[in-house]
C-alpha cells in the first residue's frame, strides 16, 4: 500500500504568476488554521520567529499541519534561525513552505536551501532520507522527488547587511521568494519603527525591484487593503492581509464604538 503527495499550492500559484493572499495565524490555533482554510486563504503564515510554541515541538506542529491538511490549505512556516537542522526537522514534520528570518549572505541562504533538497544545484543536497511523517512514515510513492518539486524556501529580507548583499542571494539557486520586512528594516537601518522613512521606503523599492528583474516572487505585507492592492499591482505576488488577533480587534472594538449604551 502506498500514499500519493499532495501538490504545493502556494508553489504552484506562485510558478503560475498568480497572486497568493494570507492570514498571520499569532494564536497558533488548530481549530483557526482550519477555519481560515474553510474561508479560502491560500496560505496561513505561522510565526515561530517572534512567538509561539517551540519548532522542535513535533506534535504541536503536527496538530497545526492536520488542520491545514484537513481544509486544503498552505502553512508558510516562519523558523526562528537558519540553522540547516531545523529546517530539515520541520519538512520531516510535513511543512512544505518555509521561511527564513534574517538572512544576510548568500552562502547562509545557499546552505540553507540546500538542506531542503536531496538533489540540489546539479550536487547532492543535505536533506536526510528517513521515513518520517512527510513520507507518510514510508509509505509515500515519489517521495524524493515530489519533495524536490514541491518545497518552497523562502527568506525574508530585513536587515542592511542583506539589502548590501541582495544580488548574490537572489542568485541563490532554487530560492522560492523574498519577503520584504519593514519593520526590521527600519530597525537595522537606525529608524525603529519609522517604516514611511525614505531611507526605509528606498530599501523597500530596491528589493522589490531587484527581486522582480530576478524573477524570484516577491512576498509582503499588507496594510489595510489599498495598500494590498497597490502591492499586487506593483508585482508582488504573495501578500499577508493581517493577523487573527488584528481582525479581532478591529471587530471588538468596532462593537464597542457602535454600541449606544442605555438611559439609566
Amino acid at each position: 500500500m502506498t500514499a500519493s503527495q499532495p501538490t504545493n499550492d502556494l508553489a504552484a500559484t506562485l510558478d503560475d504568476g498568480d497572486i497568493a493572499l494570507g492570514i498571520l495565524d499569532n494564536t497558533y490555533s488548530p481549530t483557526l488554521v482550519e477555519f481560515y482554510g474553510e474561508l479560502g486563504v491560500d496560505f496561513i503564515w505561522l510565526d515561530f520567529e517572534h512567538g509561539g510554541p517551540d519548532p522542535w515541538n513535533a506534535s504541536q506542529m503536527e496538530d497545526l499541519l492536520r488542520a491545514g491538511e484537513r481544509t486544503d490549505v498552505e502553512l508558510l512556516v516562519r523558523i526562528p534561525d537558519t540553522e540547516p537542522t531545523l529546517v530539515r526537522k520541520v519538512l520531516d514534520l510535513g511543512v512544505r513552505n518555509v521561511f527564513l528570518p534574517r538572512v544576510e549572505t548568500a552562502d547562509e541562504v545557499r546552505e540553507a536551501v540546500r538542506s531542503a533538497r536531496f538533489r540540489y544545484d546539479d550536487g547532492p543536497g543535505h536533506r536526510g532520507l528517513a521515513s518520517p511523517r512527510a513520507r507518510r512514515w514510508g509509505l509515500a510513492e515519489e517521495y524524493v522527488a515530489t519533495e524536490d518539486r514541491e518545497t518552497l524556501v523562502g527568506v525574508t529580507i530585513e536587515t542592511k547587511a542583506s539589502v548590501e548583499n541582495l544580488d548574490e542571494i537572489l542568485a541563490v539557486p532554487e530560492l522560492g521568494f523574498v519577503f520584504i520586512g519593514p519593520l526590521d528594516l527600519s530597525v537595522s537601518l537606525s529608524h525603529p519603527g519609522e517604516i514611511d522613512h525614505p531611507d526605509v521606503q528606498d530599501a523597500v523599492e530596491t528589493i522589490r525591484s531587484k527581486a522582480v528583474d530576478a524573477g524570484v516572487p516577491v512576498a509582503g505585507l499588507g496594510f489595510g487593503m489599498d495598500d494590498v492592492n497597490e502591492k499586487a499591482a506593483n508585482g508582488y505576488q504573495m501578500l499577508n492581509l493581517g493577523s487573527t488577533t488584528g481582525a479581532l480587534e478591529q471587530t471588538v472594538t468596532g462593537w464597542f464604538d457602535a454600541y449606544e449604551g442605555t438611559d439609566a
